[in-house]
């Protein structure tokens, strides 16, 4: 029997196994909230619609499934770009379902003045989403969505826009056929696996660069017995954290930004990278020389390309052809020296934290005792950028940072989104608290297992120092913040201030976590940028 648009759409989710969404109602978009009412979808209601796409993108980075923010129309929508960028720069599988003017009321080539018109709201989407889509009809409403969200967790995965004429959610009809499903992956040839094992077998001093995609392939395992075979360290990007435990024996420790481990690849006779596209923020731009000879496994062949230009391209899923990559490497000897040698460069990074910002040191300890299940978001803040660079990630899926795109704010309201599956701890600064500050309200509202960490310099640390190395007046840079504590209090949430990292930091943060309720921990603290920051890193002064 025909059932409404909106009936079809969250039907067609729930099939798919969403079981939380993000969103704002407005007046477009009312009939998908009482269809999501009937369905087993907990919709998460937020206080703007830049939150509901961070808070989707934060729930796929800590789930690995579908996130969706549900949005209304004109405004509704255009305010999730800068979330929906993060999410397209760092590969987050997020479908965006947002509401059109009536299709009833659109005249083609005309802005009449309806209600939230925009002239093509798609085309705000189409520089930051992997595919983006406007229903058509009613009977095109369940198919779309179905093939929106494969498309958006098909690798490499990414951000889906989906537009959905209002008056089509009230209309009913039934759903059209299925959409081509895509094509499956590419996958490496014999040949050409054997032909990069000869180069990794002859290799005096191999190194693994593994980046995003391989984490999100689930290719950790796979990873770690190729290096181990090849008794290789492995380097993992910002977006890659977690993908070998810390125990592992060929982990080396973060970031590659130190000196100390930036010369793992400077001695590299051949680099095996895997789902990177060695990107600016990880290569100083590309001051880090090219290795003597590189060899990638990638889905993409020009996103392999791009920067370092491989002598062998191996296109394929990363945990598959690493597992295919491994079974005809016979293990080489060398694993015990590997490992004591990376042993020492890790007390020695772990030594440079210490003298460089003892602030900073602190602060990573007291994460490090953070229970083993805690989801880890960072914001755009000196502090972040120190757990970014040099937190012991424990597991793939429990750190989140926005190294894709770089936005500011984006630490709060994506750690919203991973508290939703499990307890979280959010890394933020003043500054960047503060775009989202309102979604405290959500906090309080839904009750989620999330302690967020506000570290108070009294305005944007980063921005600070830049003006300082430069010699320059502090401009734009100093901001009137609220009393974050009595903030947070008056939505009914339980909040304390600290003044440092030191022990009255490490017992609060550790009684909040444990309640597993919402909670604030004010630090009024101003730290030096760390060496993955780029006015810090070091292979500028060797141009």
């Amino acid at each position: 029997m025909p059932s409404s648009g909106a009936r079809h759409l969250a039907d067609t989710l729930t099939a798919l196994g969403v079981d939380t969404a993000f969103g704002l109602p407005g007046v477009h978009n009312l009939p998908i909230w009482e269809a999501f009412a009937d369905t087993p979808i907990r919709l998460v209601g937020v206080r703007h619609e830049q939150t509901a796409a961070y808070a989707a993108d934060g729930y796929a980075r800590a789930t690995g499934r579908l996130g969706v923010a549900v949005v209304t129309t004109g405004p509704g929508a255009a305010n999730t770009l800068a979330a929906v960028g993060e999410a397209h720069a760092s590969a987050s599988p997020v479908l965006v379902l947002a509401t059109d003017i009536p299709a009833a009321l659109r005249r083609p080539g005309v802005v009449r003045g309806v209600l939230h018109e925009t002239s093509d709201q798609r085309a705000l989407f189409a520089p930051i989403t992997k595919s983006s889509y406007t229903v058509d009809s009613p009977a095109e409403l369940a198919p779309l969505v179905r093939h929106a969200a494969a498309e958006a967790l098909r690798p490499q995965s990414g951000p889906v826009y989906l537009g959905v004429p209002a008056d089509f959610l009230r209309q009913e009809a039934v759903p059209g056929p299925d959409r081509e499903p895509p094509a499956p992956p590419p996958s490496p040839t014999e040949e050409e696996l054997g032909r990069a094992r000869e180069v990794l077998a002859n290799a005096a001093r191999p190194l693994i660069w593994a980046g995003g995609g391989a984490l999100r392939a689930g290719a950790g395992a796979a990873i770690g017995e190729l290096a181990t075979r090849l008794a290789a360290p492995v380097v993992t990007t910002f977006a890659a954290r977690g993908l070998l435990p810390p125990e592992h024996p060929c982990l080396a420790p973060n970031p590659v930004h130190a000196p100390e481990i930036g010369a793992l690849w400077d001695e590299a006779d051949v680099v095996l990278g895997i789902g990177t596209d060695f990107d600016g923020l990880m290569t100083q731009n590309w001051l880090m020389p090219p290795p003597p000879a590189l060899i990638a496994i990638n889905l993409d062949a020009r996103d392999a390309a791009k920067n370092y230009p491989p002598d062998r391209l191996l296109l394929g899923d990363a945990r598959e052809t690493a597992e295919r990559l491994a079974e005809g490497l016979t293990p080489r000897a060398g694993l015990a020296e590997l490992t004591a040698r990376l042993k020492l460069l890790d007390e020695r990074v772990r030594r440079r934290v210490r003298d460089e910002e003892p602030g900073a040191a602190d602060l990573l300890a007291a994460l490090a005792a953070l229970p083993e299940n805690t989801v880890l978001v960072n914001d755009m803040c000196v502090a972040g950028y120190w757990a970014g660079g040099f937190h012991r990630v424990r597991a793939p899926r429990t750190f989140a940072y926005p190294m894709g795109w770089g936005t500011l704010g984006f630490g709060f309201p994506a750690a919203l989104g991973a508290a939703t599956a499990a307890p979280a701890v959010c890394v933020s600064g003043d500054g960047g608290f503060l775009y989202g500050c309102g979604d405290l309200a959500t906090l309080a509202q839904e009750r989620l297992p999330l302690t967020v960490i506000i570290v108070d310099d009294g305005g944007y640390g980063m921005l600070r120092f830049d003006q300082d190395q430069a010699g320059l007046p502090h401009r734009g840079v100093n901001l009137t913040t609220p009393d974050f504590a009595a903030l947070a209090r008056s939505f009914g949430i339980r909040a304390h201030r600290v003044e440092g990292f030191g022990a009255e930091f490490r017992g609060k943060l550790d009684e909040f976590v444990r309640t597993g309720e919402p909670a604030v921990l004010v630090v009024g603290a101003a730290l030096r940028p760390p060496v993955n920051t780029s006015p810090r890193w070091y292979r500028k002064g060797e141009r």
